[in-house]
């Protein structure tokens, strides 16, 4: 009993760890009562029109950049379309944090794709530490942005696949112009095709512990793709719901539980460590996946906590 055991529970850990948005926790902090999770620590969350600036860092293929692309484009695309469930659907879940606190009630956080950069040159290498991080995300606008570092599968940084397979944080720049200083949130997710795919792709991919179950087939064919989707998706709504450090988490504010971390392993009803839950099927392809996006795209993203339910809320 003892020796099935544990495959499971170093499952359940890595599956939990490695959806955060930044250290590893300890095990006491990942067992919560639900109905404490995710207080609101009186700090701002992303209000208004932001945009969202990419940079792509080494070697994408256009085919790749268009999986991120057609993401976020799918994030304000009308819920009304007819291909439900939607990516706009699964973000609109992030909208209640902003109903549950007294400051702008009625300003809607509104994300439009702006400026894409590329540094296909690995003008700083190809082992990046944290500072590196912040140095490329600081290429981005600075007013109203978050700027995303996307590193391709040849790009080793700083504790990748150690503990985590992106981070968020923030980030500070003078405005040269007006003499203010200017706060920019940012966010970093890794192609972890061949660095570690069992660990940041999963369940396209087998675990490297716990139950060895098929993998899923990716929605859009790439297995590095559609993982970073994944970590891209949690990365995006712990940004808007705890930007600065100071918004909505639980635990320490060096690694905090946010809302899709707060889910870990999380897709479809019916989930448990090993088993993503119960998805939708591409009758053509045989792949898994939980929403559709702009330009006929499947994604598969993952839970967010709903602060009404105090439960994760999956899409199917």
């Amino acid at each position: 009993m003892a020796s099935n055991f544990q495959p499971l529970l170093k499952f359940f850990l890595l599956i939990s760890i490695f959806y955060l948005s930044s250290a590893a926790r300890n095990l006491n902090e990942l067992v919560q009562d639900q109905s404490q999770l995710l207080h609101y620590h009186n700090g701002p969350l992303l209000y208004g029109k932001i945009s969202v600036n990419l940079i792509w860092y080494g070697n994408f293929k256009p085919s790749q950049k268009a999986i991120i692309t057609d993401f976020f484009t799918s994030l304000s695309s009308p819920s009304s379309k007819p291909n439900q469930p939607s990516v706009s659907a699964w973000w609109k879940t992030t909208e209640k944090y902003y109903h549950l606190t007294s400051k702008k009630k009625s300003t809607q956080l509104s994300l439009s794709l702006n400026k894409q950069i590329l540094d296909d040159n690995y003008s700083l290498g190809k082992s990046l530490t944290n500072k590196n991080i912040i140095q490329l995300a600081s290429k981005g606008e600075h007013k109203d942005s978050i700027n995303v570092v996307l590193t391709s599968s040849d790009v080793s940084v700083e504790r990748f696949c150690m503990d985590r397979c992106g981070s968020h944080g923030s980030s500070s720049s003078m405005e040269s112009r007006k003499g203010k200083v200017a706060k920019f949130a940012y966010i970093w997710v890794g192609n972890s095709e061949t660095q570690c795919p069992g660990l940041c792709a999963w369940p396209f991919h087998q675990p490297i512990y716990g139950p060895q179950s098929p993998p899923l087939v990716a929605p859009n064919n790439d297995v590095g793709l559609d993982g970073m989707v994944i970590n891209l998706a949690s990365l995006l709504a712990g940004t808007a719901t705890n930007p600065f450090g100071n918004g909505y988490f639980q635990g320490p504010s060096e690694a905090p539980l946010e809302a899709a971390s707060a889910c870990p392993g999380v897709y479809g009803k019916g989930a448990y460590p090993g088993y993503a839950g119960d998805l939708l099927l591409d009758s053509t392809t045989g792949a898994s996946f939980n929403a559709h996006g702009d330009n006929g795209r499947k994604y598969l993203l993952p839970a967010l906590y709903d602060p009404s339910t105090l439960s994760c809320s999956t899409l199917v």
